[in-house]
C-alpha cells in the first residue's frame, strides 16, 4: 500500500528510524551465543532459527533492513510504539507464520523481524508490488483484489451479523459475503501465527475497504488447527470501518491491547468447539 513520503527532518520520524534499527539489532543479539542463556548451549540461536548464520554474522535480511532504515527519508507508516507492540509479539512468536495485509515501507522491517519464519504481504496494486520487488526481492508478496468498497461498510455490518457469517468455516467455502475466497491458496493452507490487517486502501468512499480483510483474519484465526491461538492486528482503529469492523468480528473480548491508531486481539480456535460463542462475554460494569 503506497503512503506519501515523509520528511527526514522531522525529529519524530528520525527517532523511529533509529529505534527501528534498534529493534532489529535486538535480532542479532538474540541469534549470537551467550553465556547467560539459559538451559541450551544454543540459546537464542536455537530458539530464534538462526540457521545459517556464523556467529557475529548478521544475518542477510536484518543488514538489509538495517541500512534500508538508516538511509531512507521514508519511514514506516505506524508509529514507534504502535510498532513496538507488534514487535514484542513476533520476539516471542518468531520465527512463526506471519500474514500481513498490505505491503508498504514498513514491510522489510516485519520480514526481519519475523527472521528465520515466513512472512507473507497481500497487496492491491500490483504496480507497486512489482516496484517493491525490484527493492527486496527477498520479500514473499501476492497481488489480491478487493470487491467491496468503504461506501458498502454499513450494508455488509448487517450481512456479517448473519447465521452464515457466524458459523466457523473455511474462508474459501464460507456462504458469509464478507468471506475472501478469492486469495492466494498459500493464504489458506497455513496455519498463521500473526496476522495484520494495514490494507487495503479504505481512506475514501470508494476505496476499497477493510471489512472483508478484518472479518478473514478472524475466520482464520477461528478456523486454526491444533488448539492454537492467533495474534491479530489491526492497525488505523481511528477511522469508522476499521473501529467498527474490529470490535464486531474480531470481538472486543478478545482484545488484548489498543495502542494509538493500533488494536491487538488474541483469537483462539474454535474447532475443537462447536458450541463456542463468536465472541465471549464481555463483563459489564455494575
Amino acid at each position: 500500500m503506497r503512503v506519501r513520503a515523509q520528511s527526514p527532518l522531522n525529529l519524530k520520524l528520525l527517532l523511529i528510524i533509529v529505534t527501528t534499527s534498534s529493534l532489529l539489532l535486538f535480532i542479532l543479539k538474540s541469534t549470537l551465543p551467550s553465556s547467560s542463556s539459559s538451559s541450551s548451549p544454543a540459546g537464542f540461536l536455537s530458539r530464534k532459527g538462526g540457521v545459517g548464520c556464523s556467529p557475529g554474522k548478521l544475518p542477510t535480511s536484518v543488514a538489509e533492513a538495517l541500512v534500508h532504515y538508516t538511509t531512507s527519508s521514508i519511514t514506516p507508516q505506524q508509529t514507534l510504539k504502535e510498532i513496538s507492540v507488534t514487535a514484542r509479539v513476533l520476539d516471542r512468536a518468531s520465527p512463526c507464520n506471519f500474514l500481513v495485509f498490505g505491503l508498504g515501507h514498513d514491510s522489510l522491517m516485519w520480514h526481519s523481524l519475523n527472521h528465520g519464519g515466513r512472512t507473507v504481504f497481500l497487496e492491491e496494486d500490483a504496480a507497486w508490488i512489482e516496484q517493491i520487488q525490484r527493492r527486496f526481492p527477498m520479500l514473499e508478496s501476492y497481488h489480491v483484489a478487493y470487491g467491496s468498497r468503504v461506501s458498502e461498510a454499513r450494508g455488509l455490518m448487517e450481512a456479517g451479523r448473519g447465521p452464515e457469517c457466524t458459523a466457523v468455516a473455511d474462508p474459501r467455502y464460507s456462504m458469509c459475503q464478507l468471506a475472501l475466497k478469492g486469495l492466494p491458496s498459500i493464504v489458506y493452507s497455513v496455519e498463521w501465527d500473526v496476522i495484520m490487517v494495514d490494507a487495503p486502501t479504505g481512506y475514501y468512499d470508494e476505496a476499497p475497504g477493510r471489512m472483508s480483510a478484518i472479518y478473514t483474519a478472524g475466520m482464520m484465526a477461528r478456523n486454526r488447527r491444533g488448539g492454537a491461538e492467533t495474534h491479530v492486528f489491526v492497525h488505523d482503529v481511528n477511522r469508522e470501518v476499521e473501529d467498527q469492523f474490529s470490535r464486531e468480528f474480531l470481538c472486543e473480548g478478545y482484545m488484548r491491547k489498543q495502542q494509538g491508531r493500533l488494536r491487538h486481539f488474541l483469537i483462539p480456535t474454535h474447532r475443537d468447539d462447536p458450541n463456542t460463542p463468536f465472541c465471549p462475554l464481555v463483563p459489564t460494569a455494575a
